[in-house]
């Protein structure tokens, strides 16, 4: 029960149902599938087209209005040291991920000890409700003694709550496991209810994470301290988020969470390399017409493409891509998260306390109007007065409350990330196929959670539903993700 690993994110996966074939392809050729967005999404969905097909599909064109493959898998560089801005952890039963590291040849990451095994702290904007012991020890015995004392620490304040919370987690991770299943069980999917539904997960999708745990038999502290903590710093919501995006970021609380050595994003820059596609990086698409059965992307760098099929695997709530003929989606907002980077020391008198050591490395926050970030991490320490930490906040944080905060500040990097849905219960959802022929929406299923897996397992829906509607028929079990996948318990193992 590694009290630091109660606090990150992740999981989910994706499946399919297929119907009748649509029109708007060439006849006899292969048609050119263009892309827009290059994050692990639009990634993702070449490399299972490549994958999963053989000539079915053409050319595959990435368009990306950044001038960088990768999406909302960032890094930022702070004196030297490069850190993750963006998508920042994997979960160990994230099996697409873990099969892209087998695949592509990446080598995964363990979080430091430094970063596992560091004091945790709970702030109500006055003082710790909650904080635990720190290590600082590099023998092994006594880092196991802090460990426990730890555990019997959390154990004490939140009972048997605790487990009735992992057992919460992990019934919806065996449903989602769902979602790796072979072809021969898991069907093609035309929308984001009948992958939920078929998985056993829609019902999360509509009722909100607090009447969940309730319902789980979960203490009032652990829900209003410990659960909301953790959406706090993976979603940047409250306890009002909707149960399955909630259970989602509580599966943050997995021992084994890992990352990719050299940055998340180096999978979606890998999958490009490896899937024959032709990269525009820094066009932005600023209208898709569907003319005489073909797609055309105009760009605002004044250029056109030609489609037989267009996948959009970036959110559309914020971009002005005008659609001719129109399509219709449900109203969605975004959630910003403010990420601030700080190379300093935070001021202990902000937190009452008389030294930097008594700070704890991770610090979380209650929902109140008195605490204005969400968190405060060590990414890591150079000296013993001399770190470098990540906040999170709902708003952006101006210079005034930061020298209050940290008693210094040595370099400071501020980032807006329209990171993720603003999640409420019900959950609408947008339809995977946006105009009844080949216009396809990736980020429809983030309405259900928003990871990089998820990304991943809607991709692949998308990819198999592409292919299902051009030929009438499922892609054959051969090539499916199994086919490059039975190593994923190796990789698995090496965390």
């Amino acid at each position: 029960m590694k009290n630091l690993h109660l606090l990150l994110s992740l999981i989910l996966i994706s499946t399919t149902t297929v119907t009748a074939t649509a029109t708007a392809v060439d006849s006899g050729s292969s048609p050119t599938v263009c892309i827009i967005g290059a994050g692990i999404g639009g990634s993702s969905v070449a490399h299972f087209l490549r994958r999963y097909s053989t000539s079915e599909i053409g050319t595959i064109r990435i368009l990306e209005r950044n001038d960088v493959v990768g999406g909302r898998m960032a890094t930022v560089t702070i004196s030297g040291q490069t850190f993750e801005a963006g998508a920042s952890i994997l979960h160990p039963k994230n099996y697409h991920a873990l099969n892209y590291t087998k695949y592509l040849n990446l080598s995964v990451r363990q979080p430091p000890r430094s970063e596992s095994d560091s004091c945790f702290g709970i702030w109500n904007g006055r003082n710790f409700v909650f904080k635990t012991l720190s290590s600082s020890s590099n023998f092994p015995i006594f880092q196991r003694v802090v460990s426990f004392a730890n555990s019997v620490l959390i154990f004490f304040r939140y009972g048997f709550s605790l487990f009735r919370m992992n057992s919460f987690v992990d019934s919806t991770v065996s449903n989602f496991l769902k979602y790796y299943e072979g072809f021969e069980s898991r069907p093609v999917f035309e929308t984001a209810e009948e992958m939920l539904k078929w998985s056993g997960l829609y019902n999360l999708t509509t009722r909100t994470l607090q009447e969940e745990l309730i319902d789980a038999n979960l203490s009032p502290r652990l829900i209003e301290e410990l659960a909301t903590v953790i959406t706090r710093i993976n979603y940047g919501q409250s306890m009002s988020i909707s149960g399955l995006a909630g259970a989602v970021s509580l599966a943050g609380s997995s021992p084994d969470l890992w990352s990719v050595e050299g940055g998340n994003r180096r999978m979606a820059v890998e999958l490009i390399n490896h899937s024959d596609v032709k990269l525009h990086l820094n066009e932005e698409v600023k209208s898709v017409s569907f003319i005489e059965q073909k797609y055309q992307l105009n760009t605002t760098k004044g250029k056109s493409y030609q489609c037989g099929i267009t996948v959009v695997a970036t959110p559309l709530d914020e971009l002005k891509i005008q659609f001719i003929p129109g399509i219709s989606i449900p109203e969605r907002k975004l959630q910003h998260t403010y990420t601030t980077f700080i190379r300093g020391v935070l001021n202990p008198a902000y937190f009452g306390l008389g030294s930097v050591s008594e700070i704890p490395q991770l610090i979380g926050t209650v929902e109140t109007p008195d605490v204005p970030f969400s968190s405060i991490s060590v990414l890591k320490q150079h000296k013993e007065n001399d770190m470098s930490y990540k906040v999170f906040s709902r708003k952006p944080l101006d210079d005034e409350l930061l020298d209050r905060i940290f008693s210094v500040r040595n370099e400071t990097v501020k980032i807006d990330w329209a990171a993720y849905p603003h999640y409420h219960a019900p959950e609408v959802f947008a339809p995977f196929i946006l105009d009844g022929q080949h216009l396809y929406y990736v980020n429809a299923f983030e309405n259900a959670a928003s990871t990089m897996e998820t990304s991943a397992v809607a991709a692949e829906n998308i990819a198999r539903l592409i292919l299902s509607r051009l030929t009438g028929e499922i892609p054959s079990s051969s090539v499916e993700l199994k086919s490059f996948g039975d190593d994923a318990d190796d990789v698995h193992s090496d965390l």
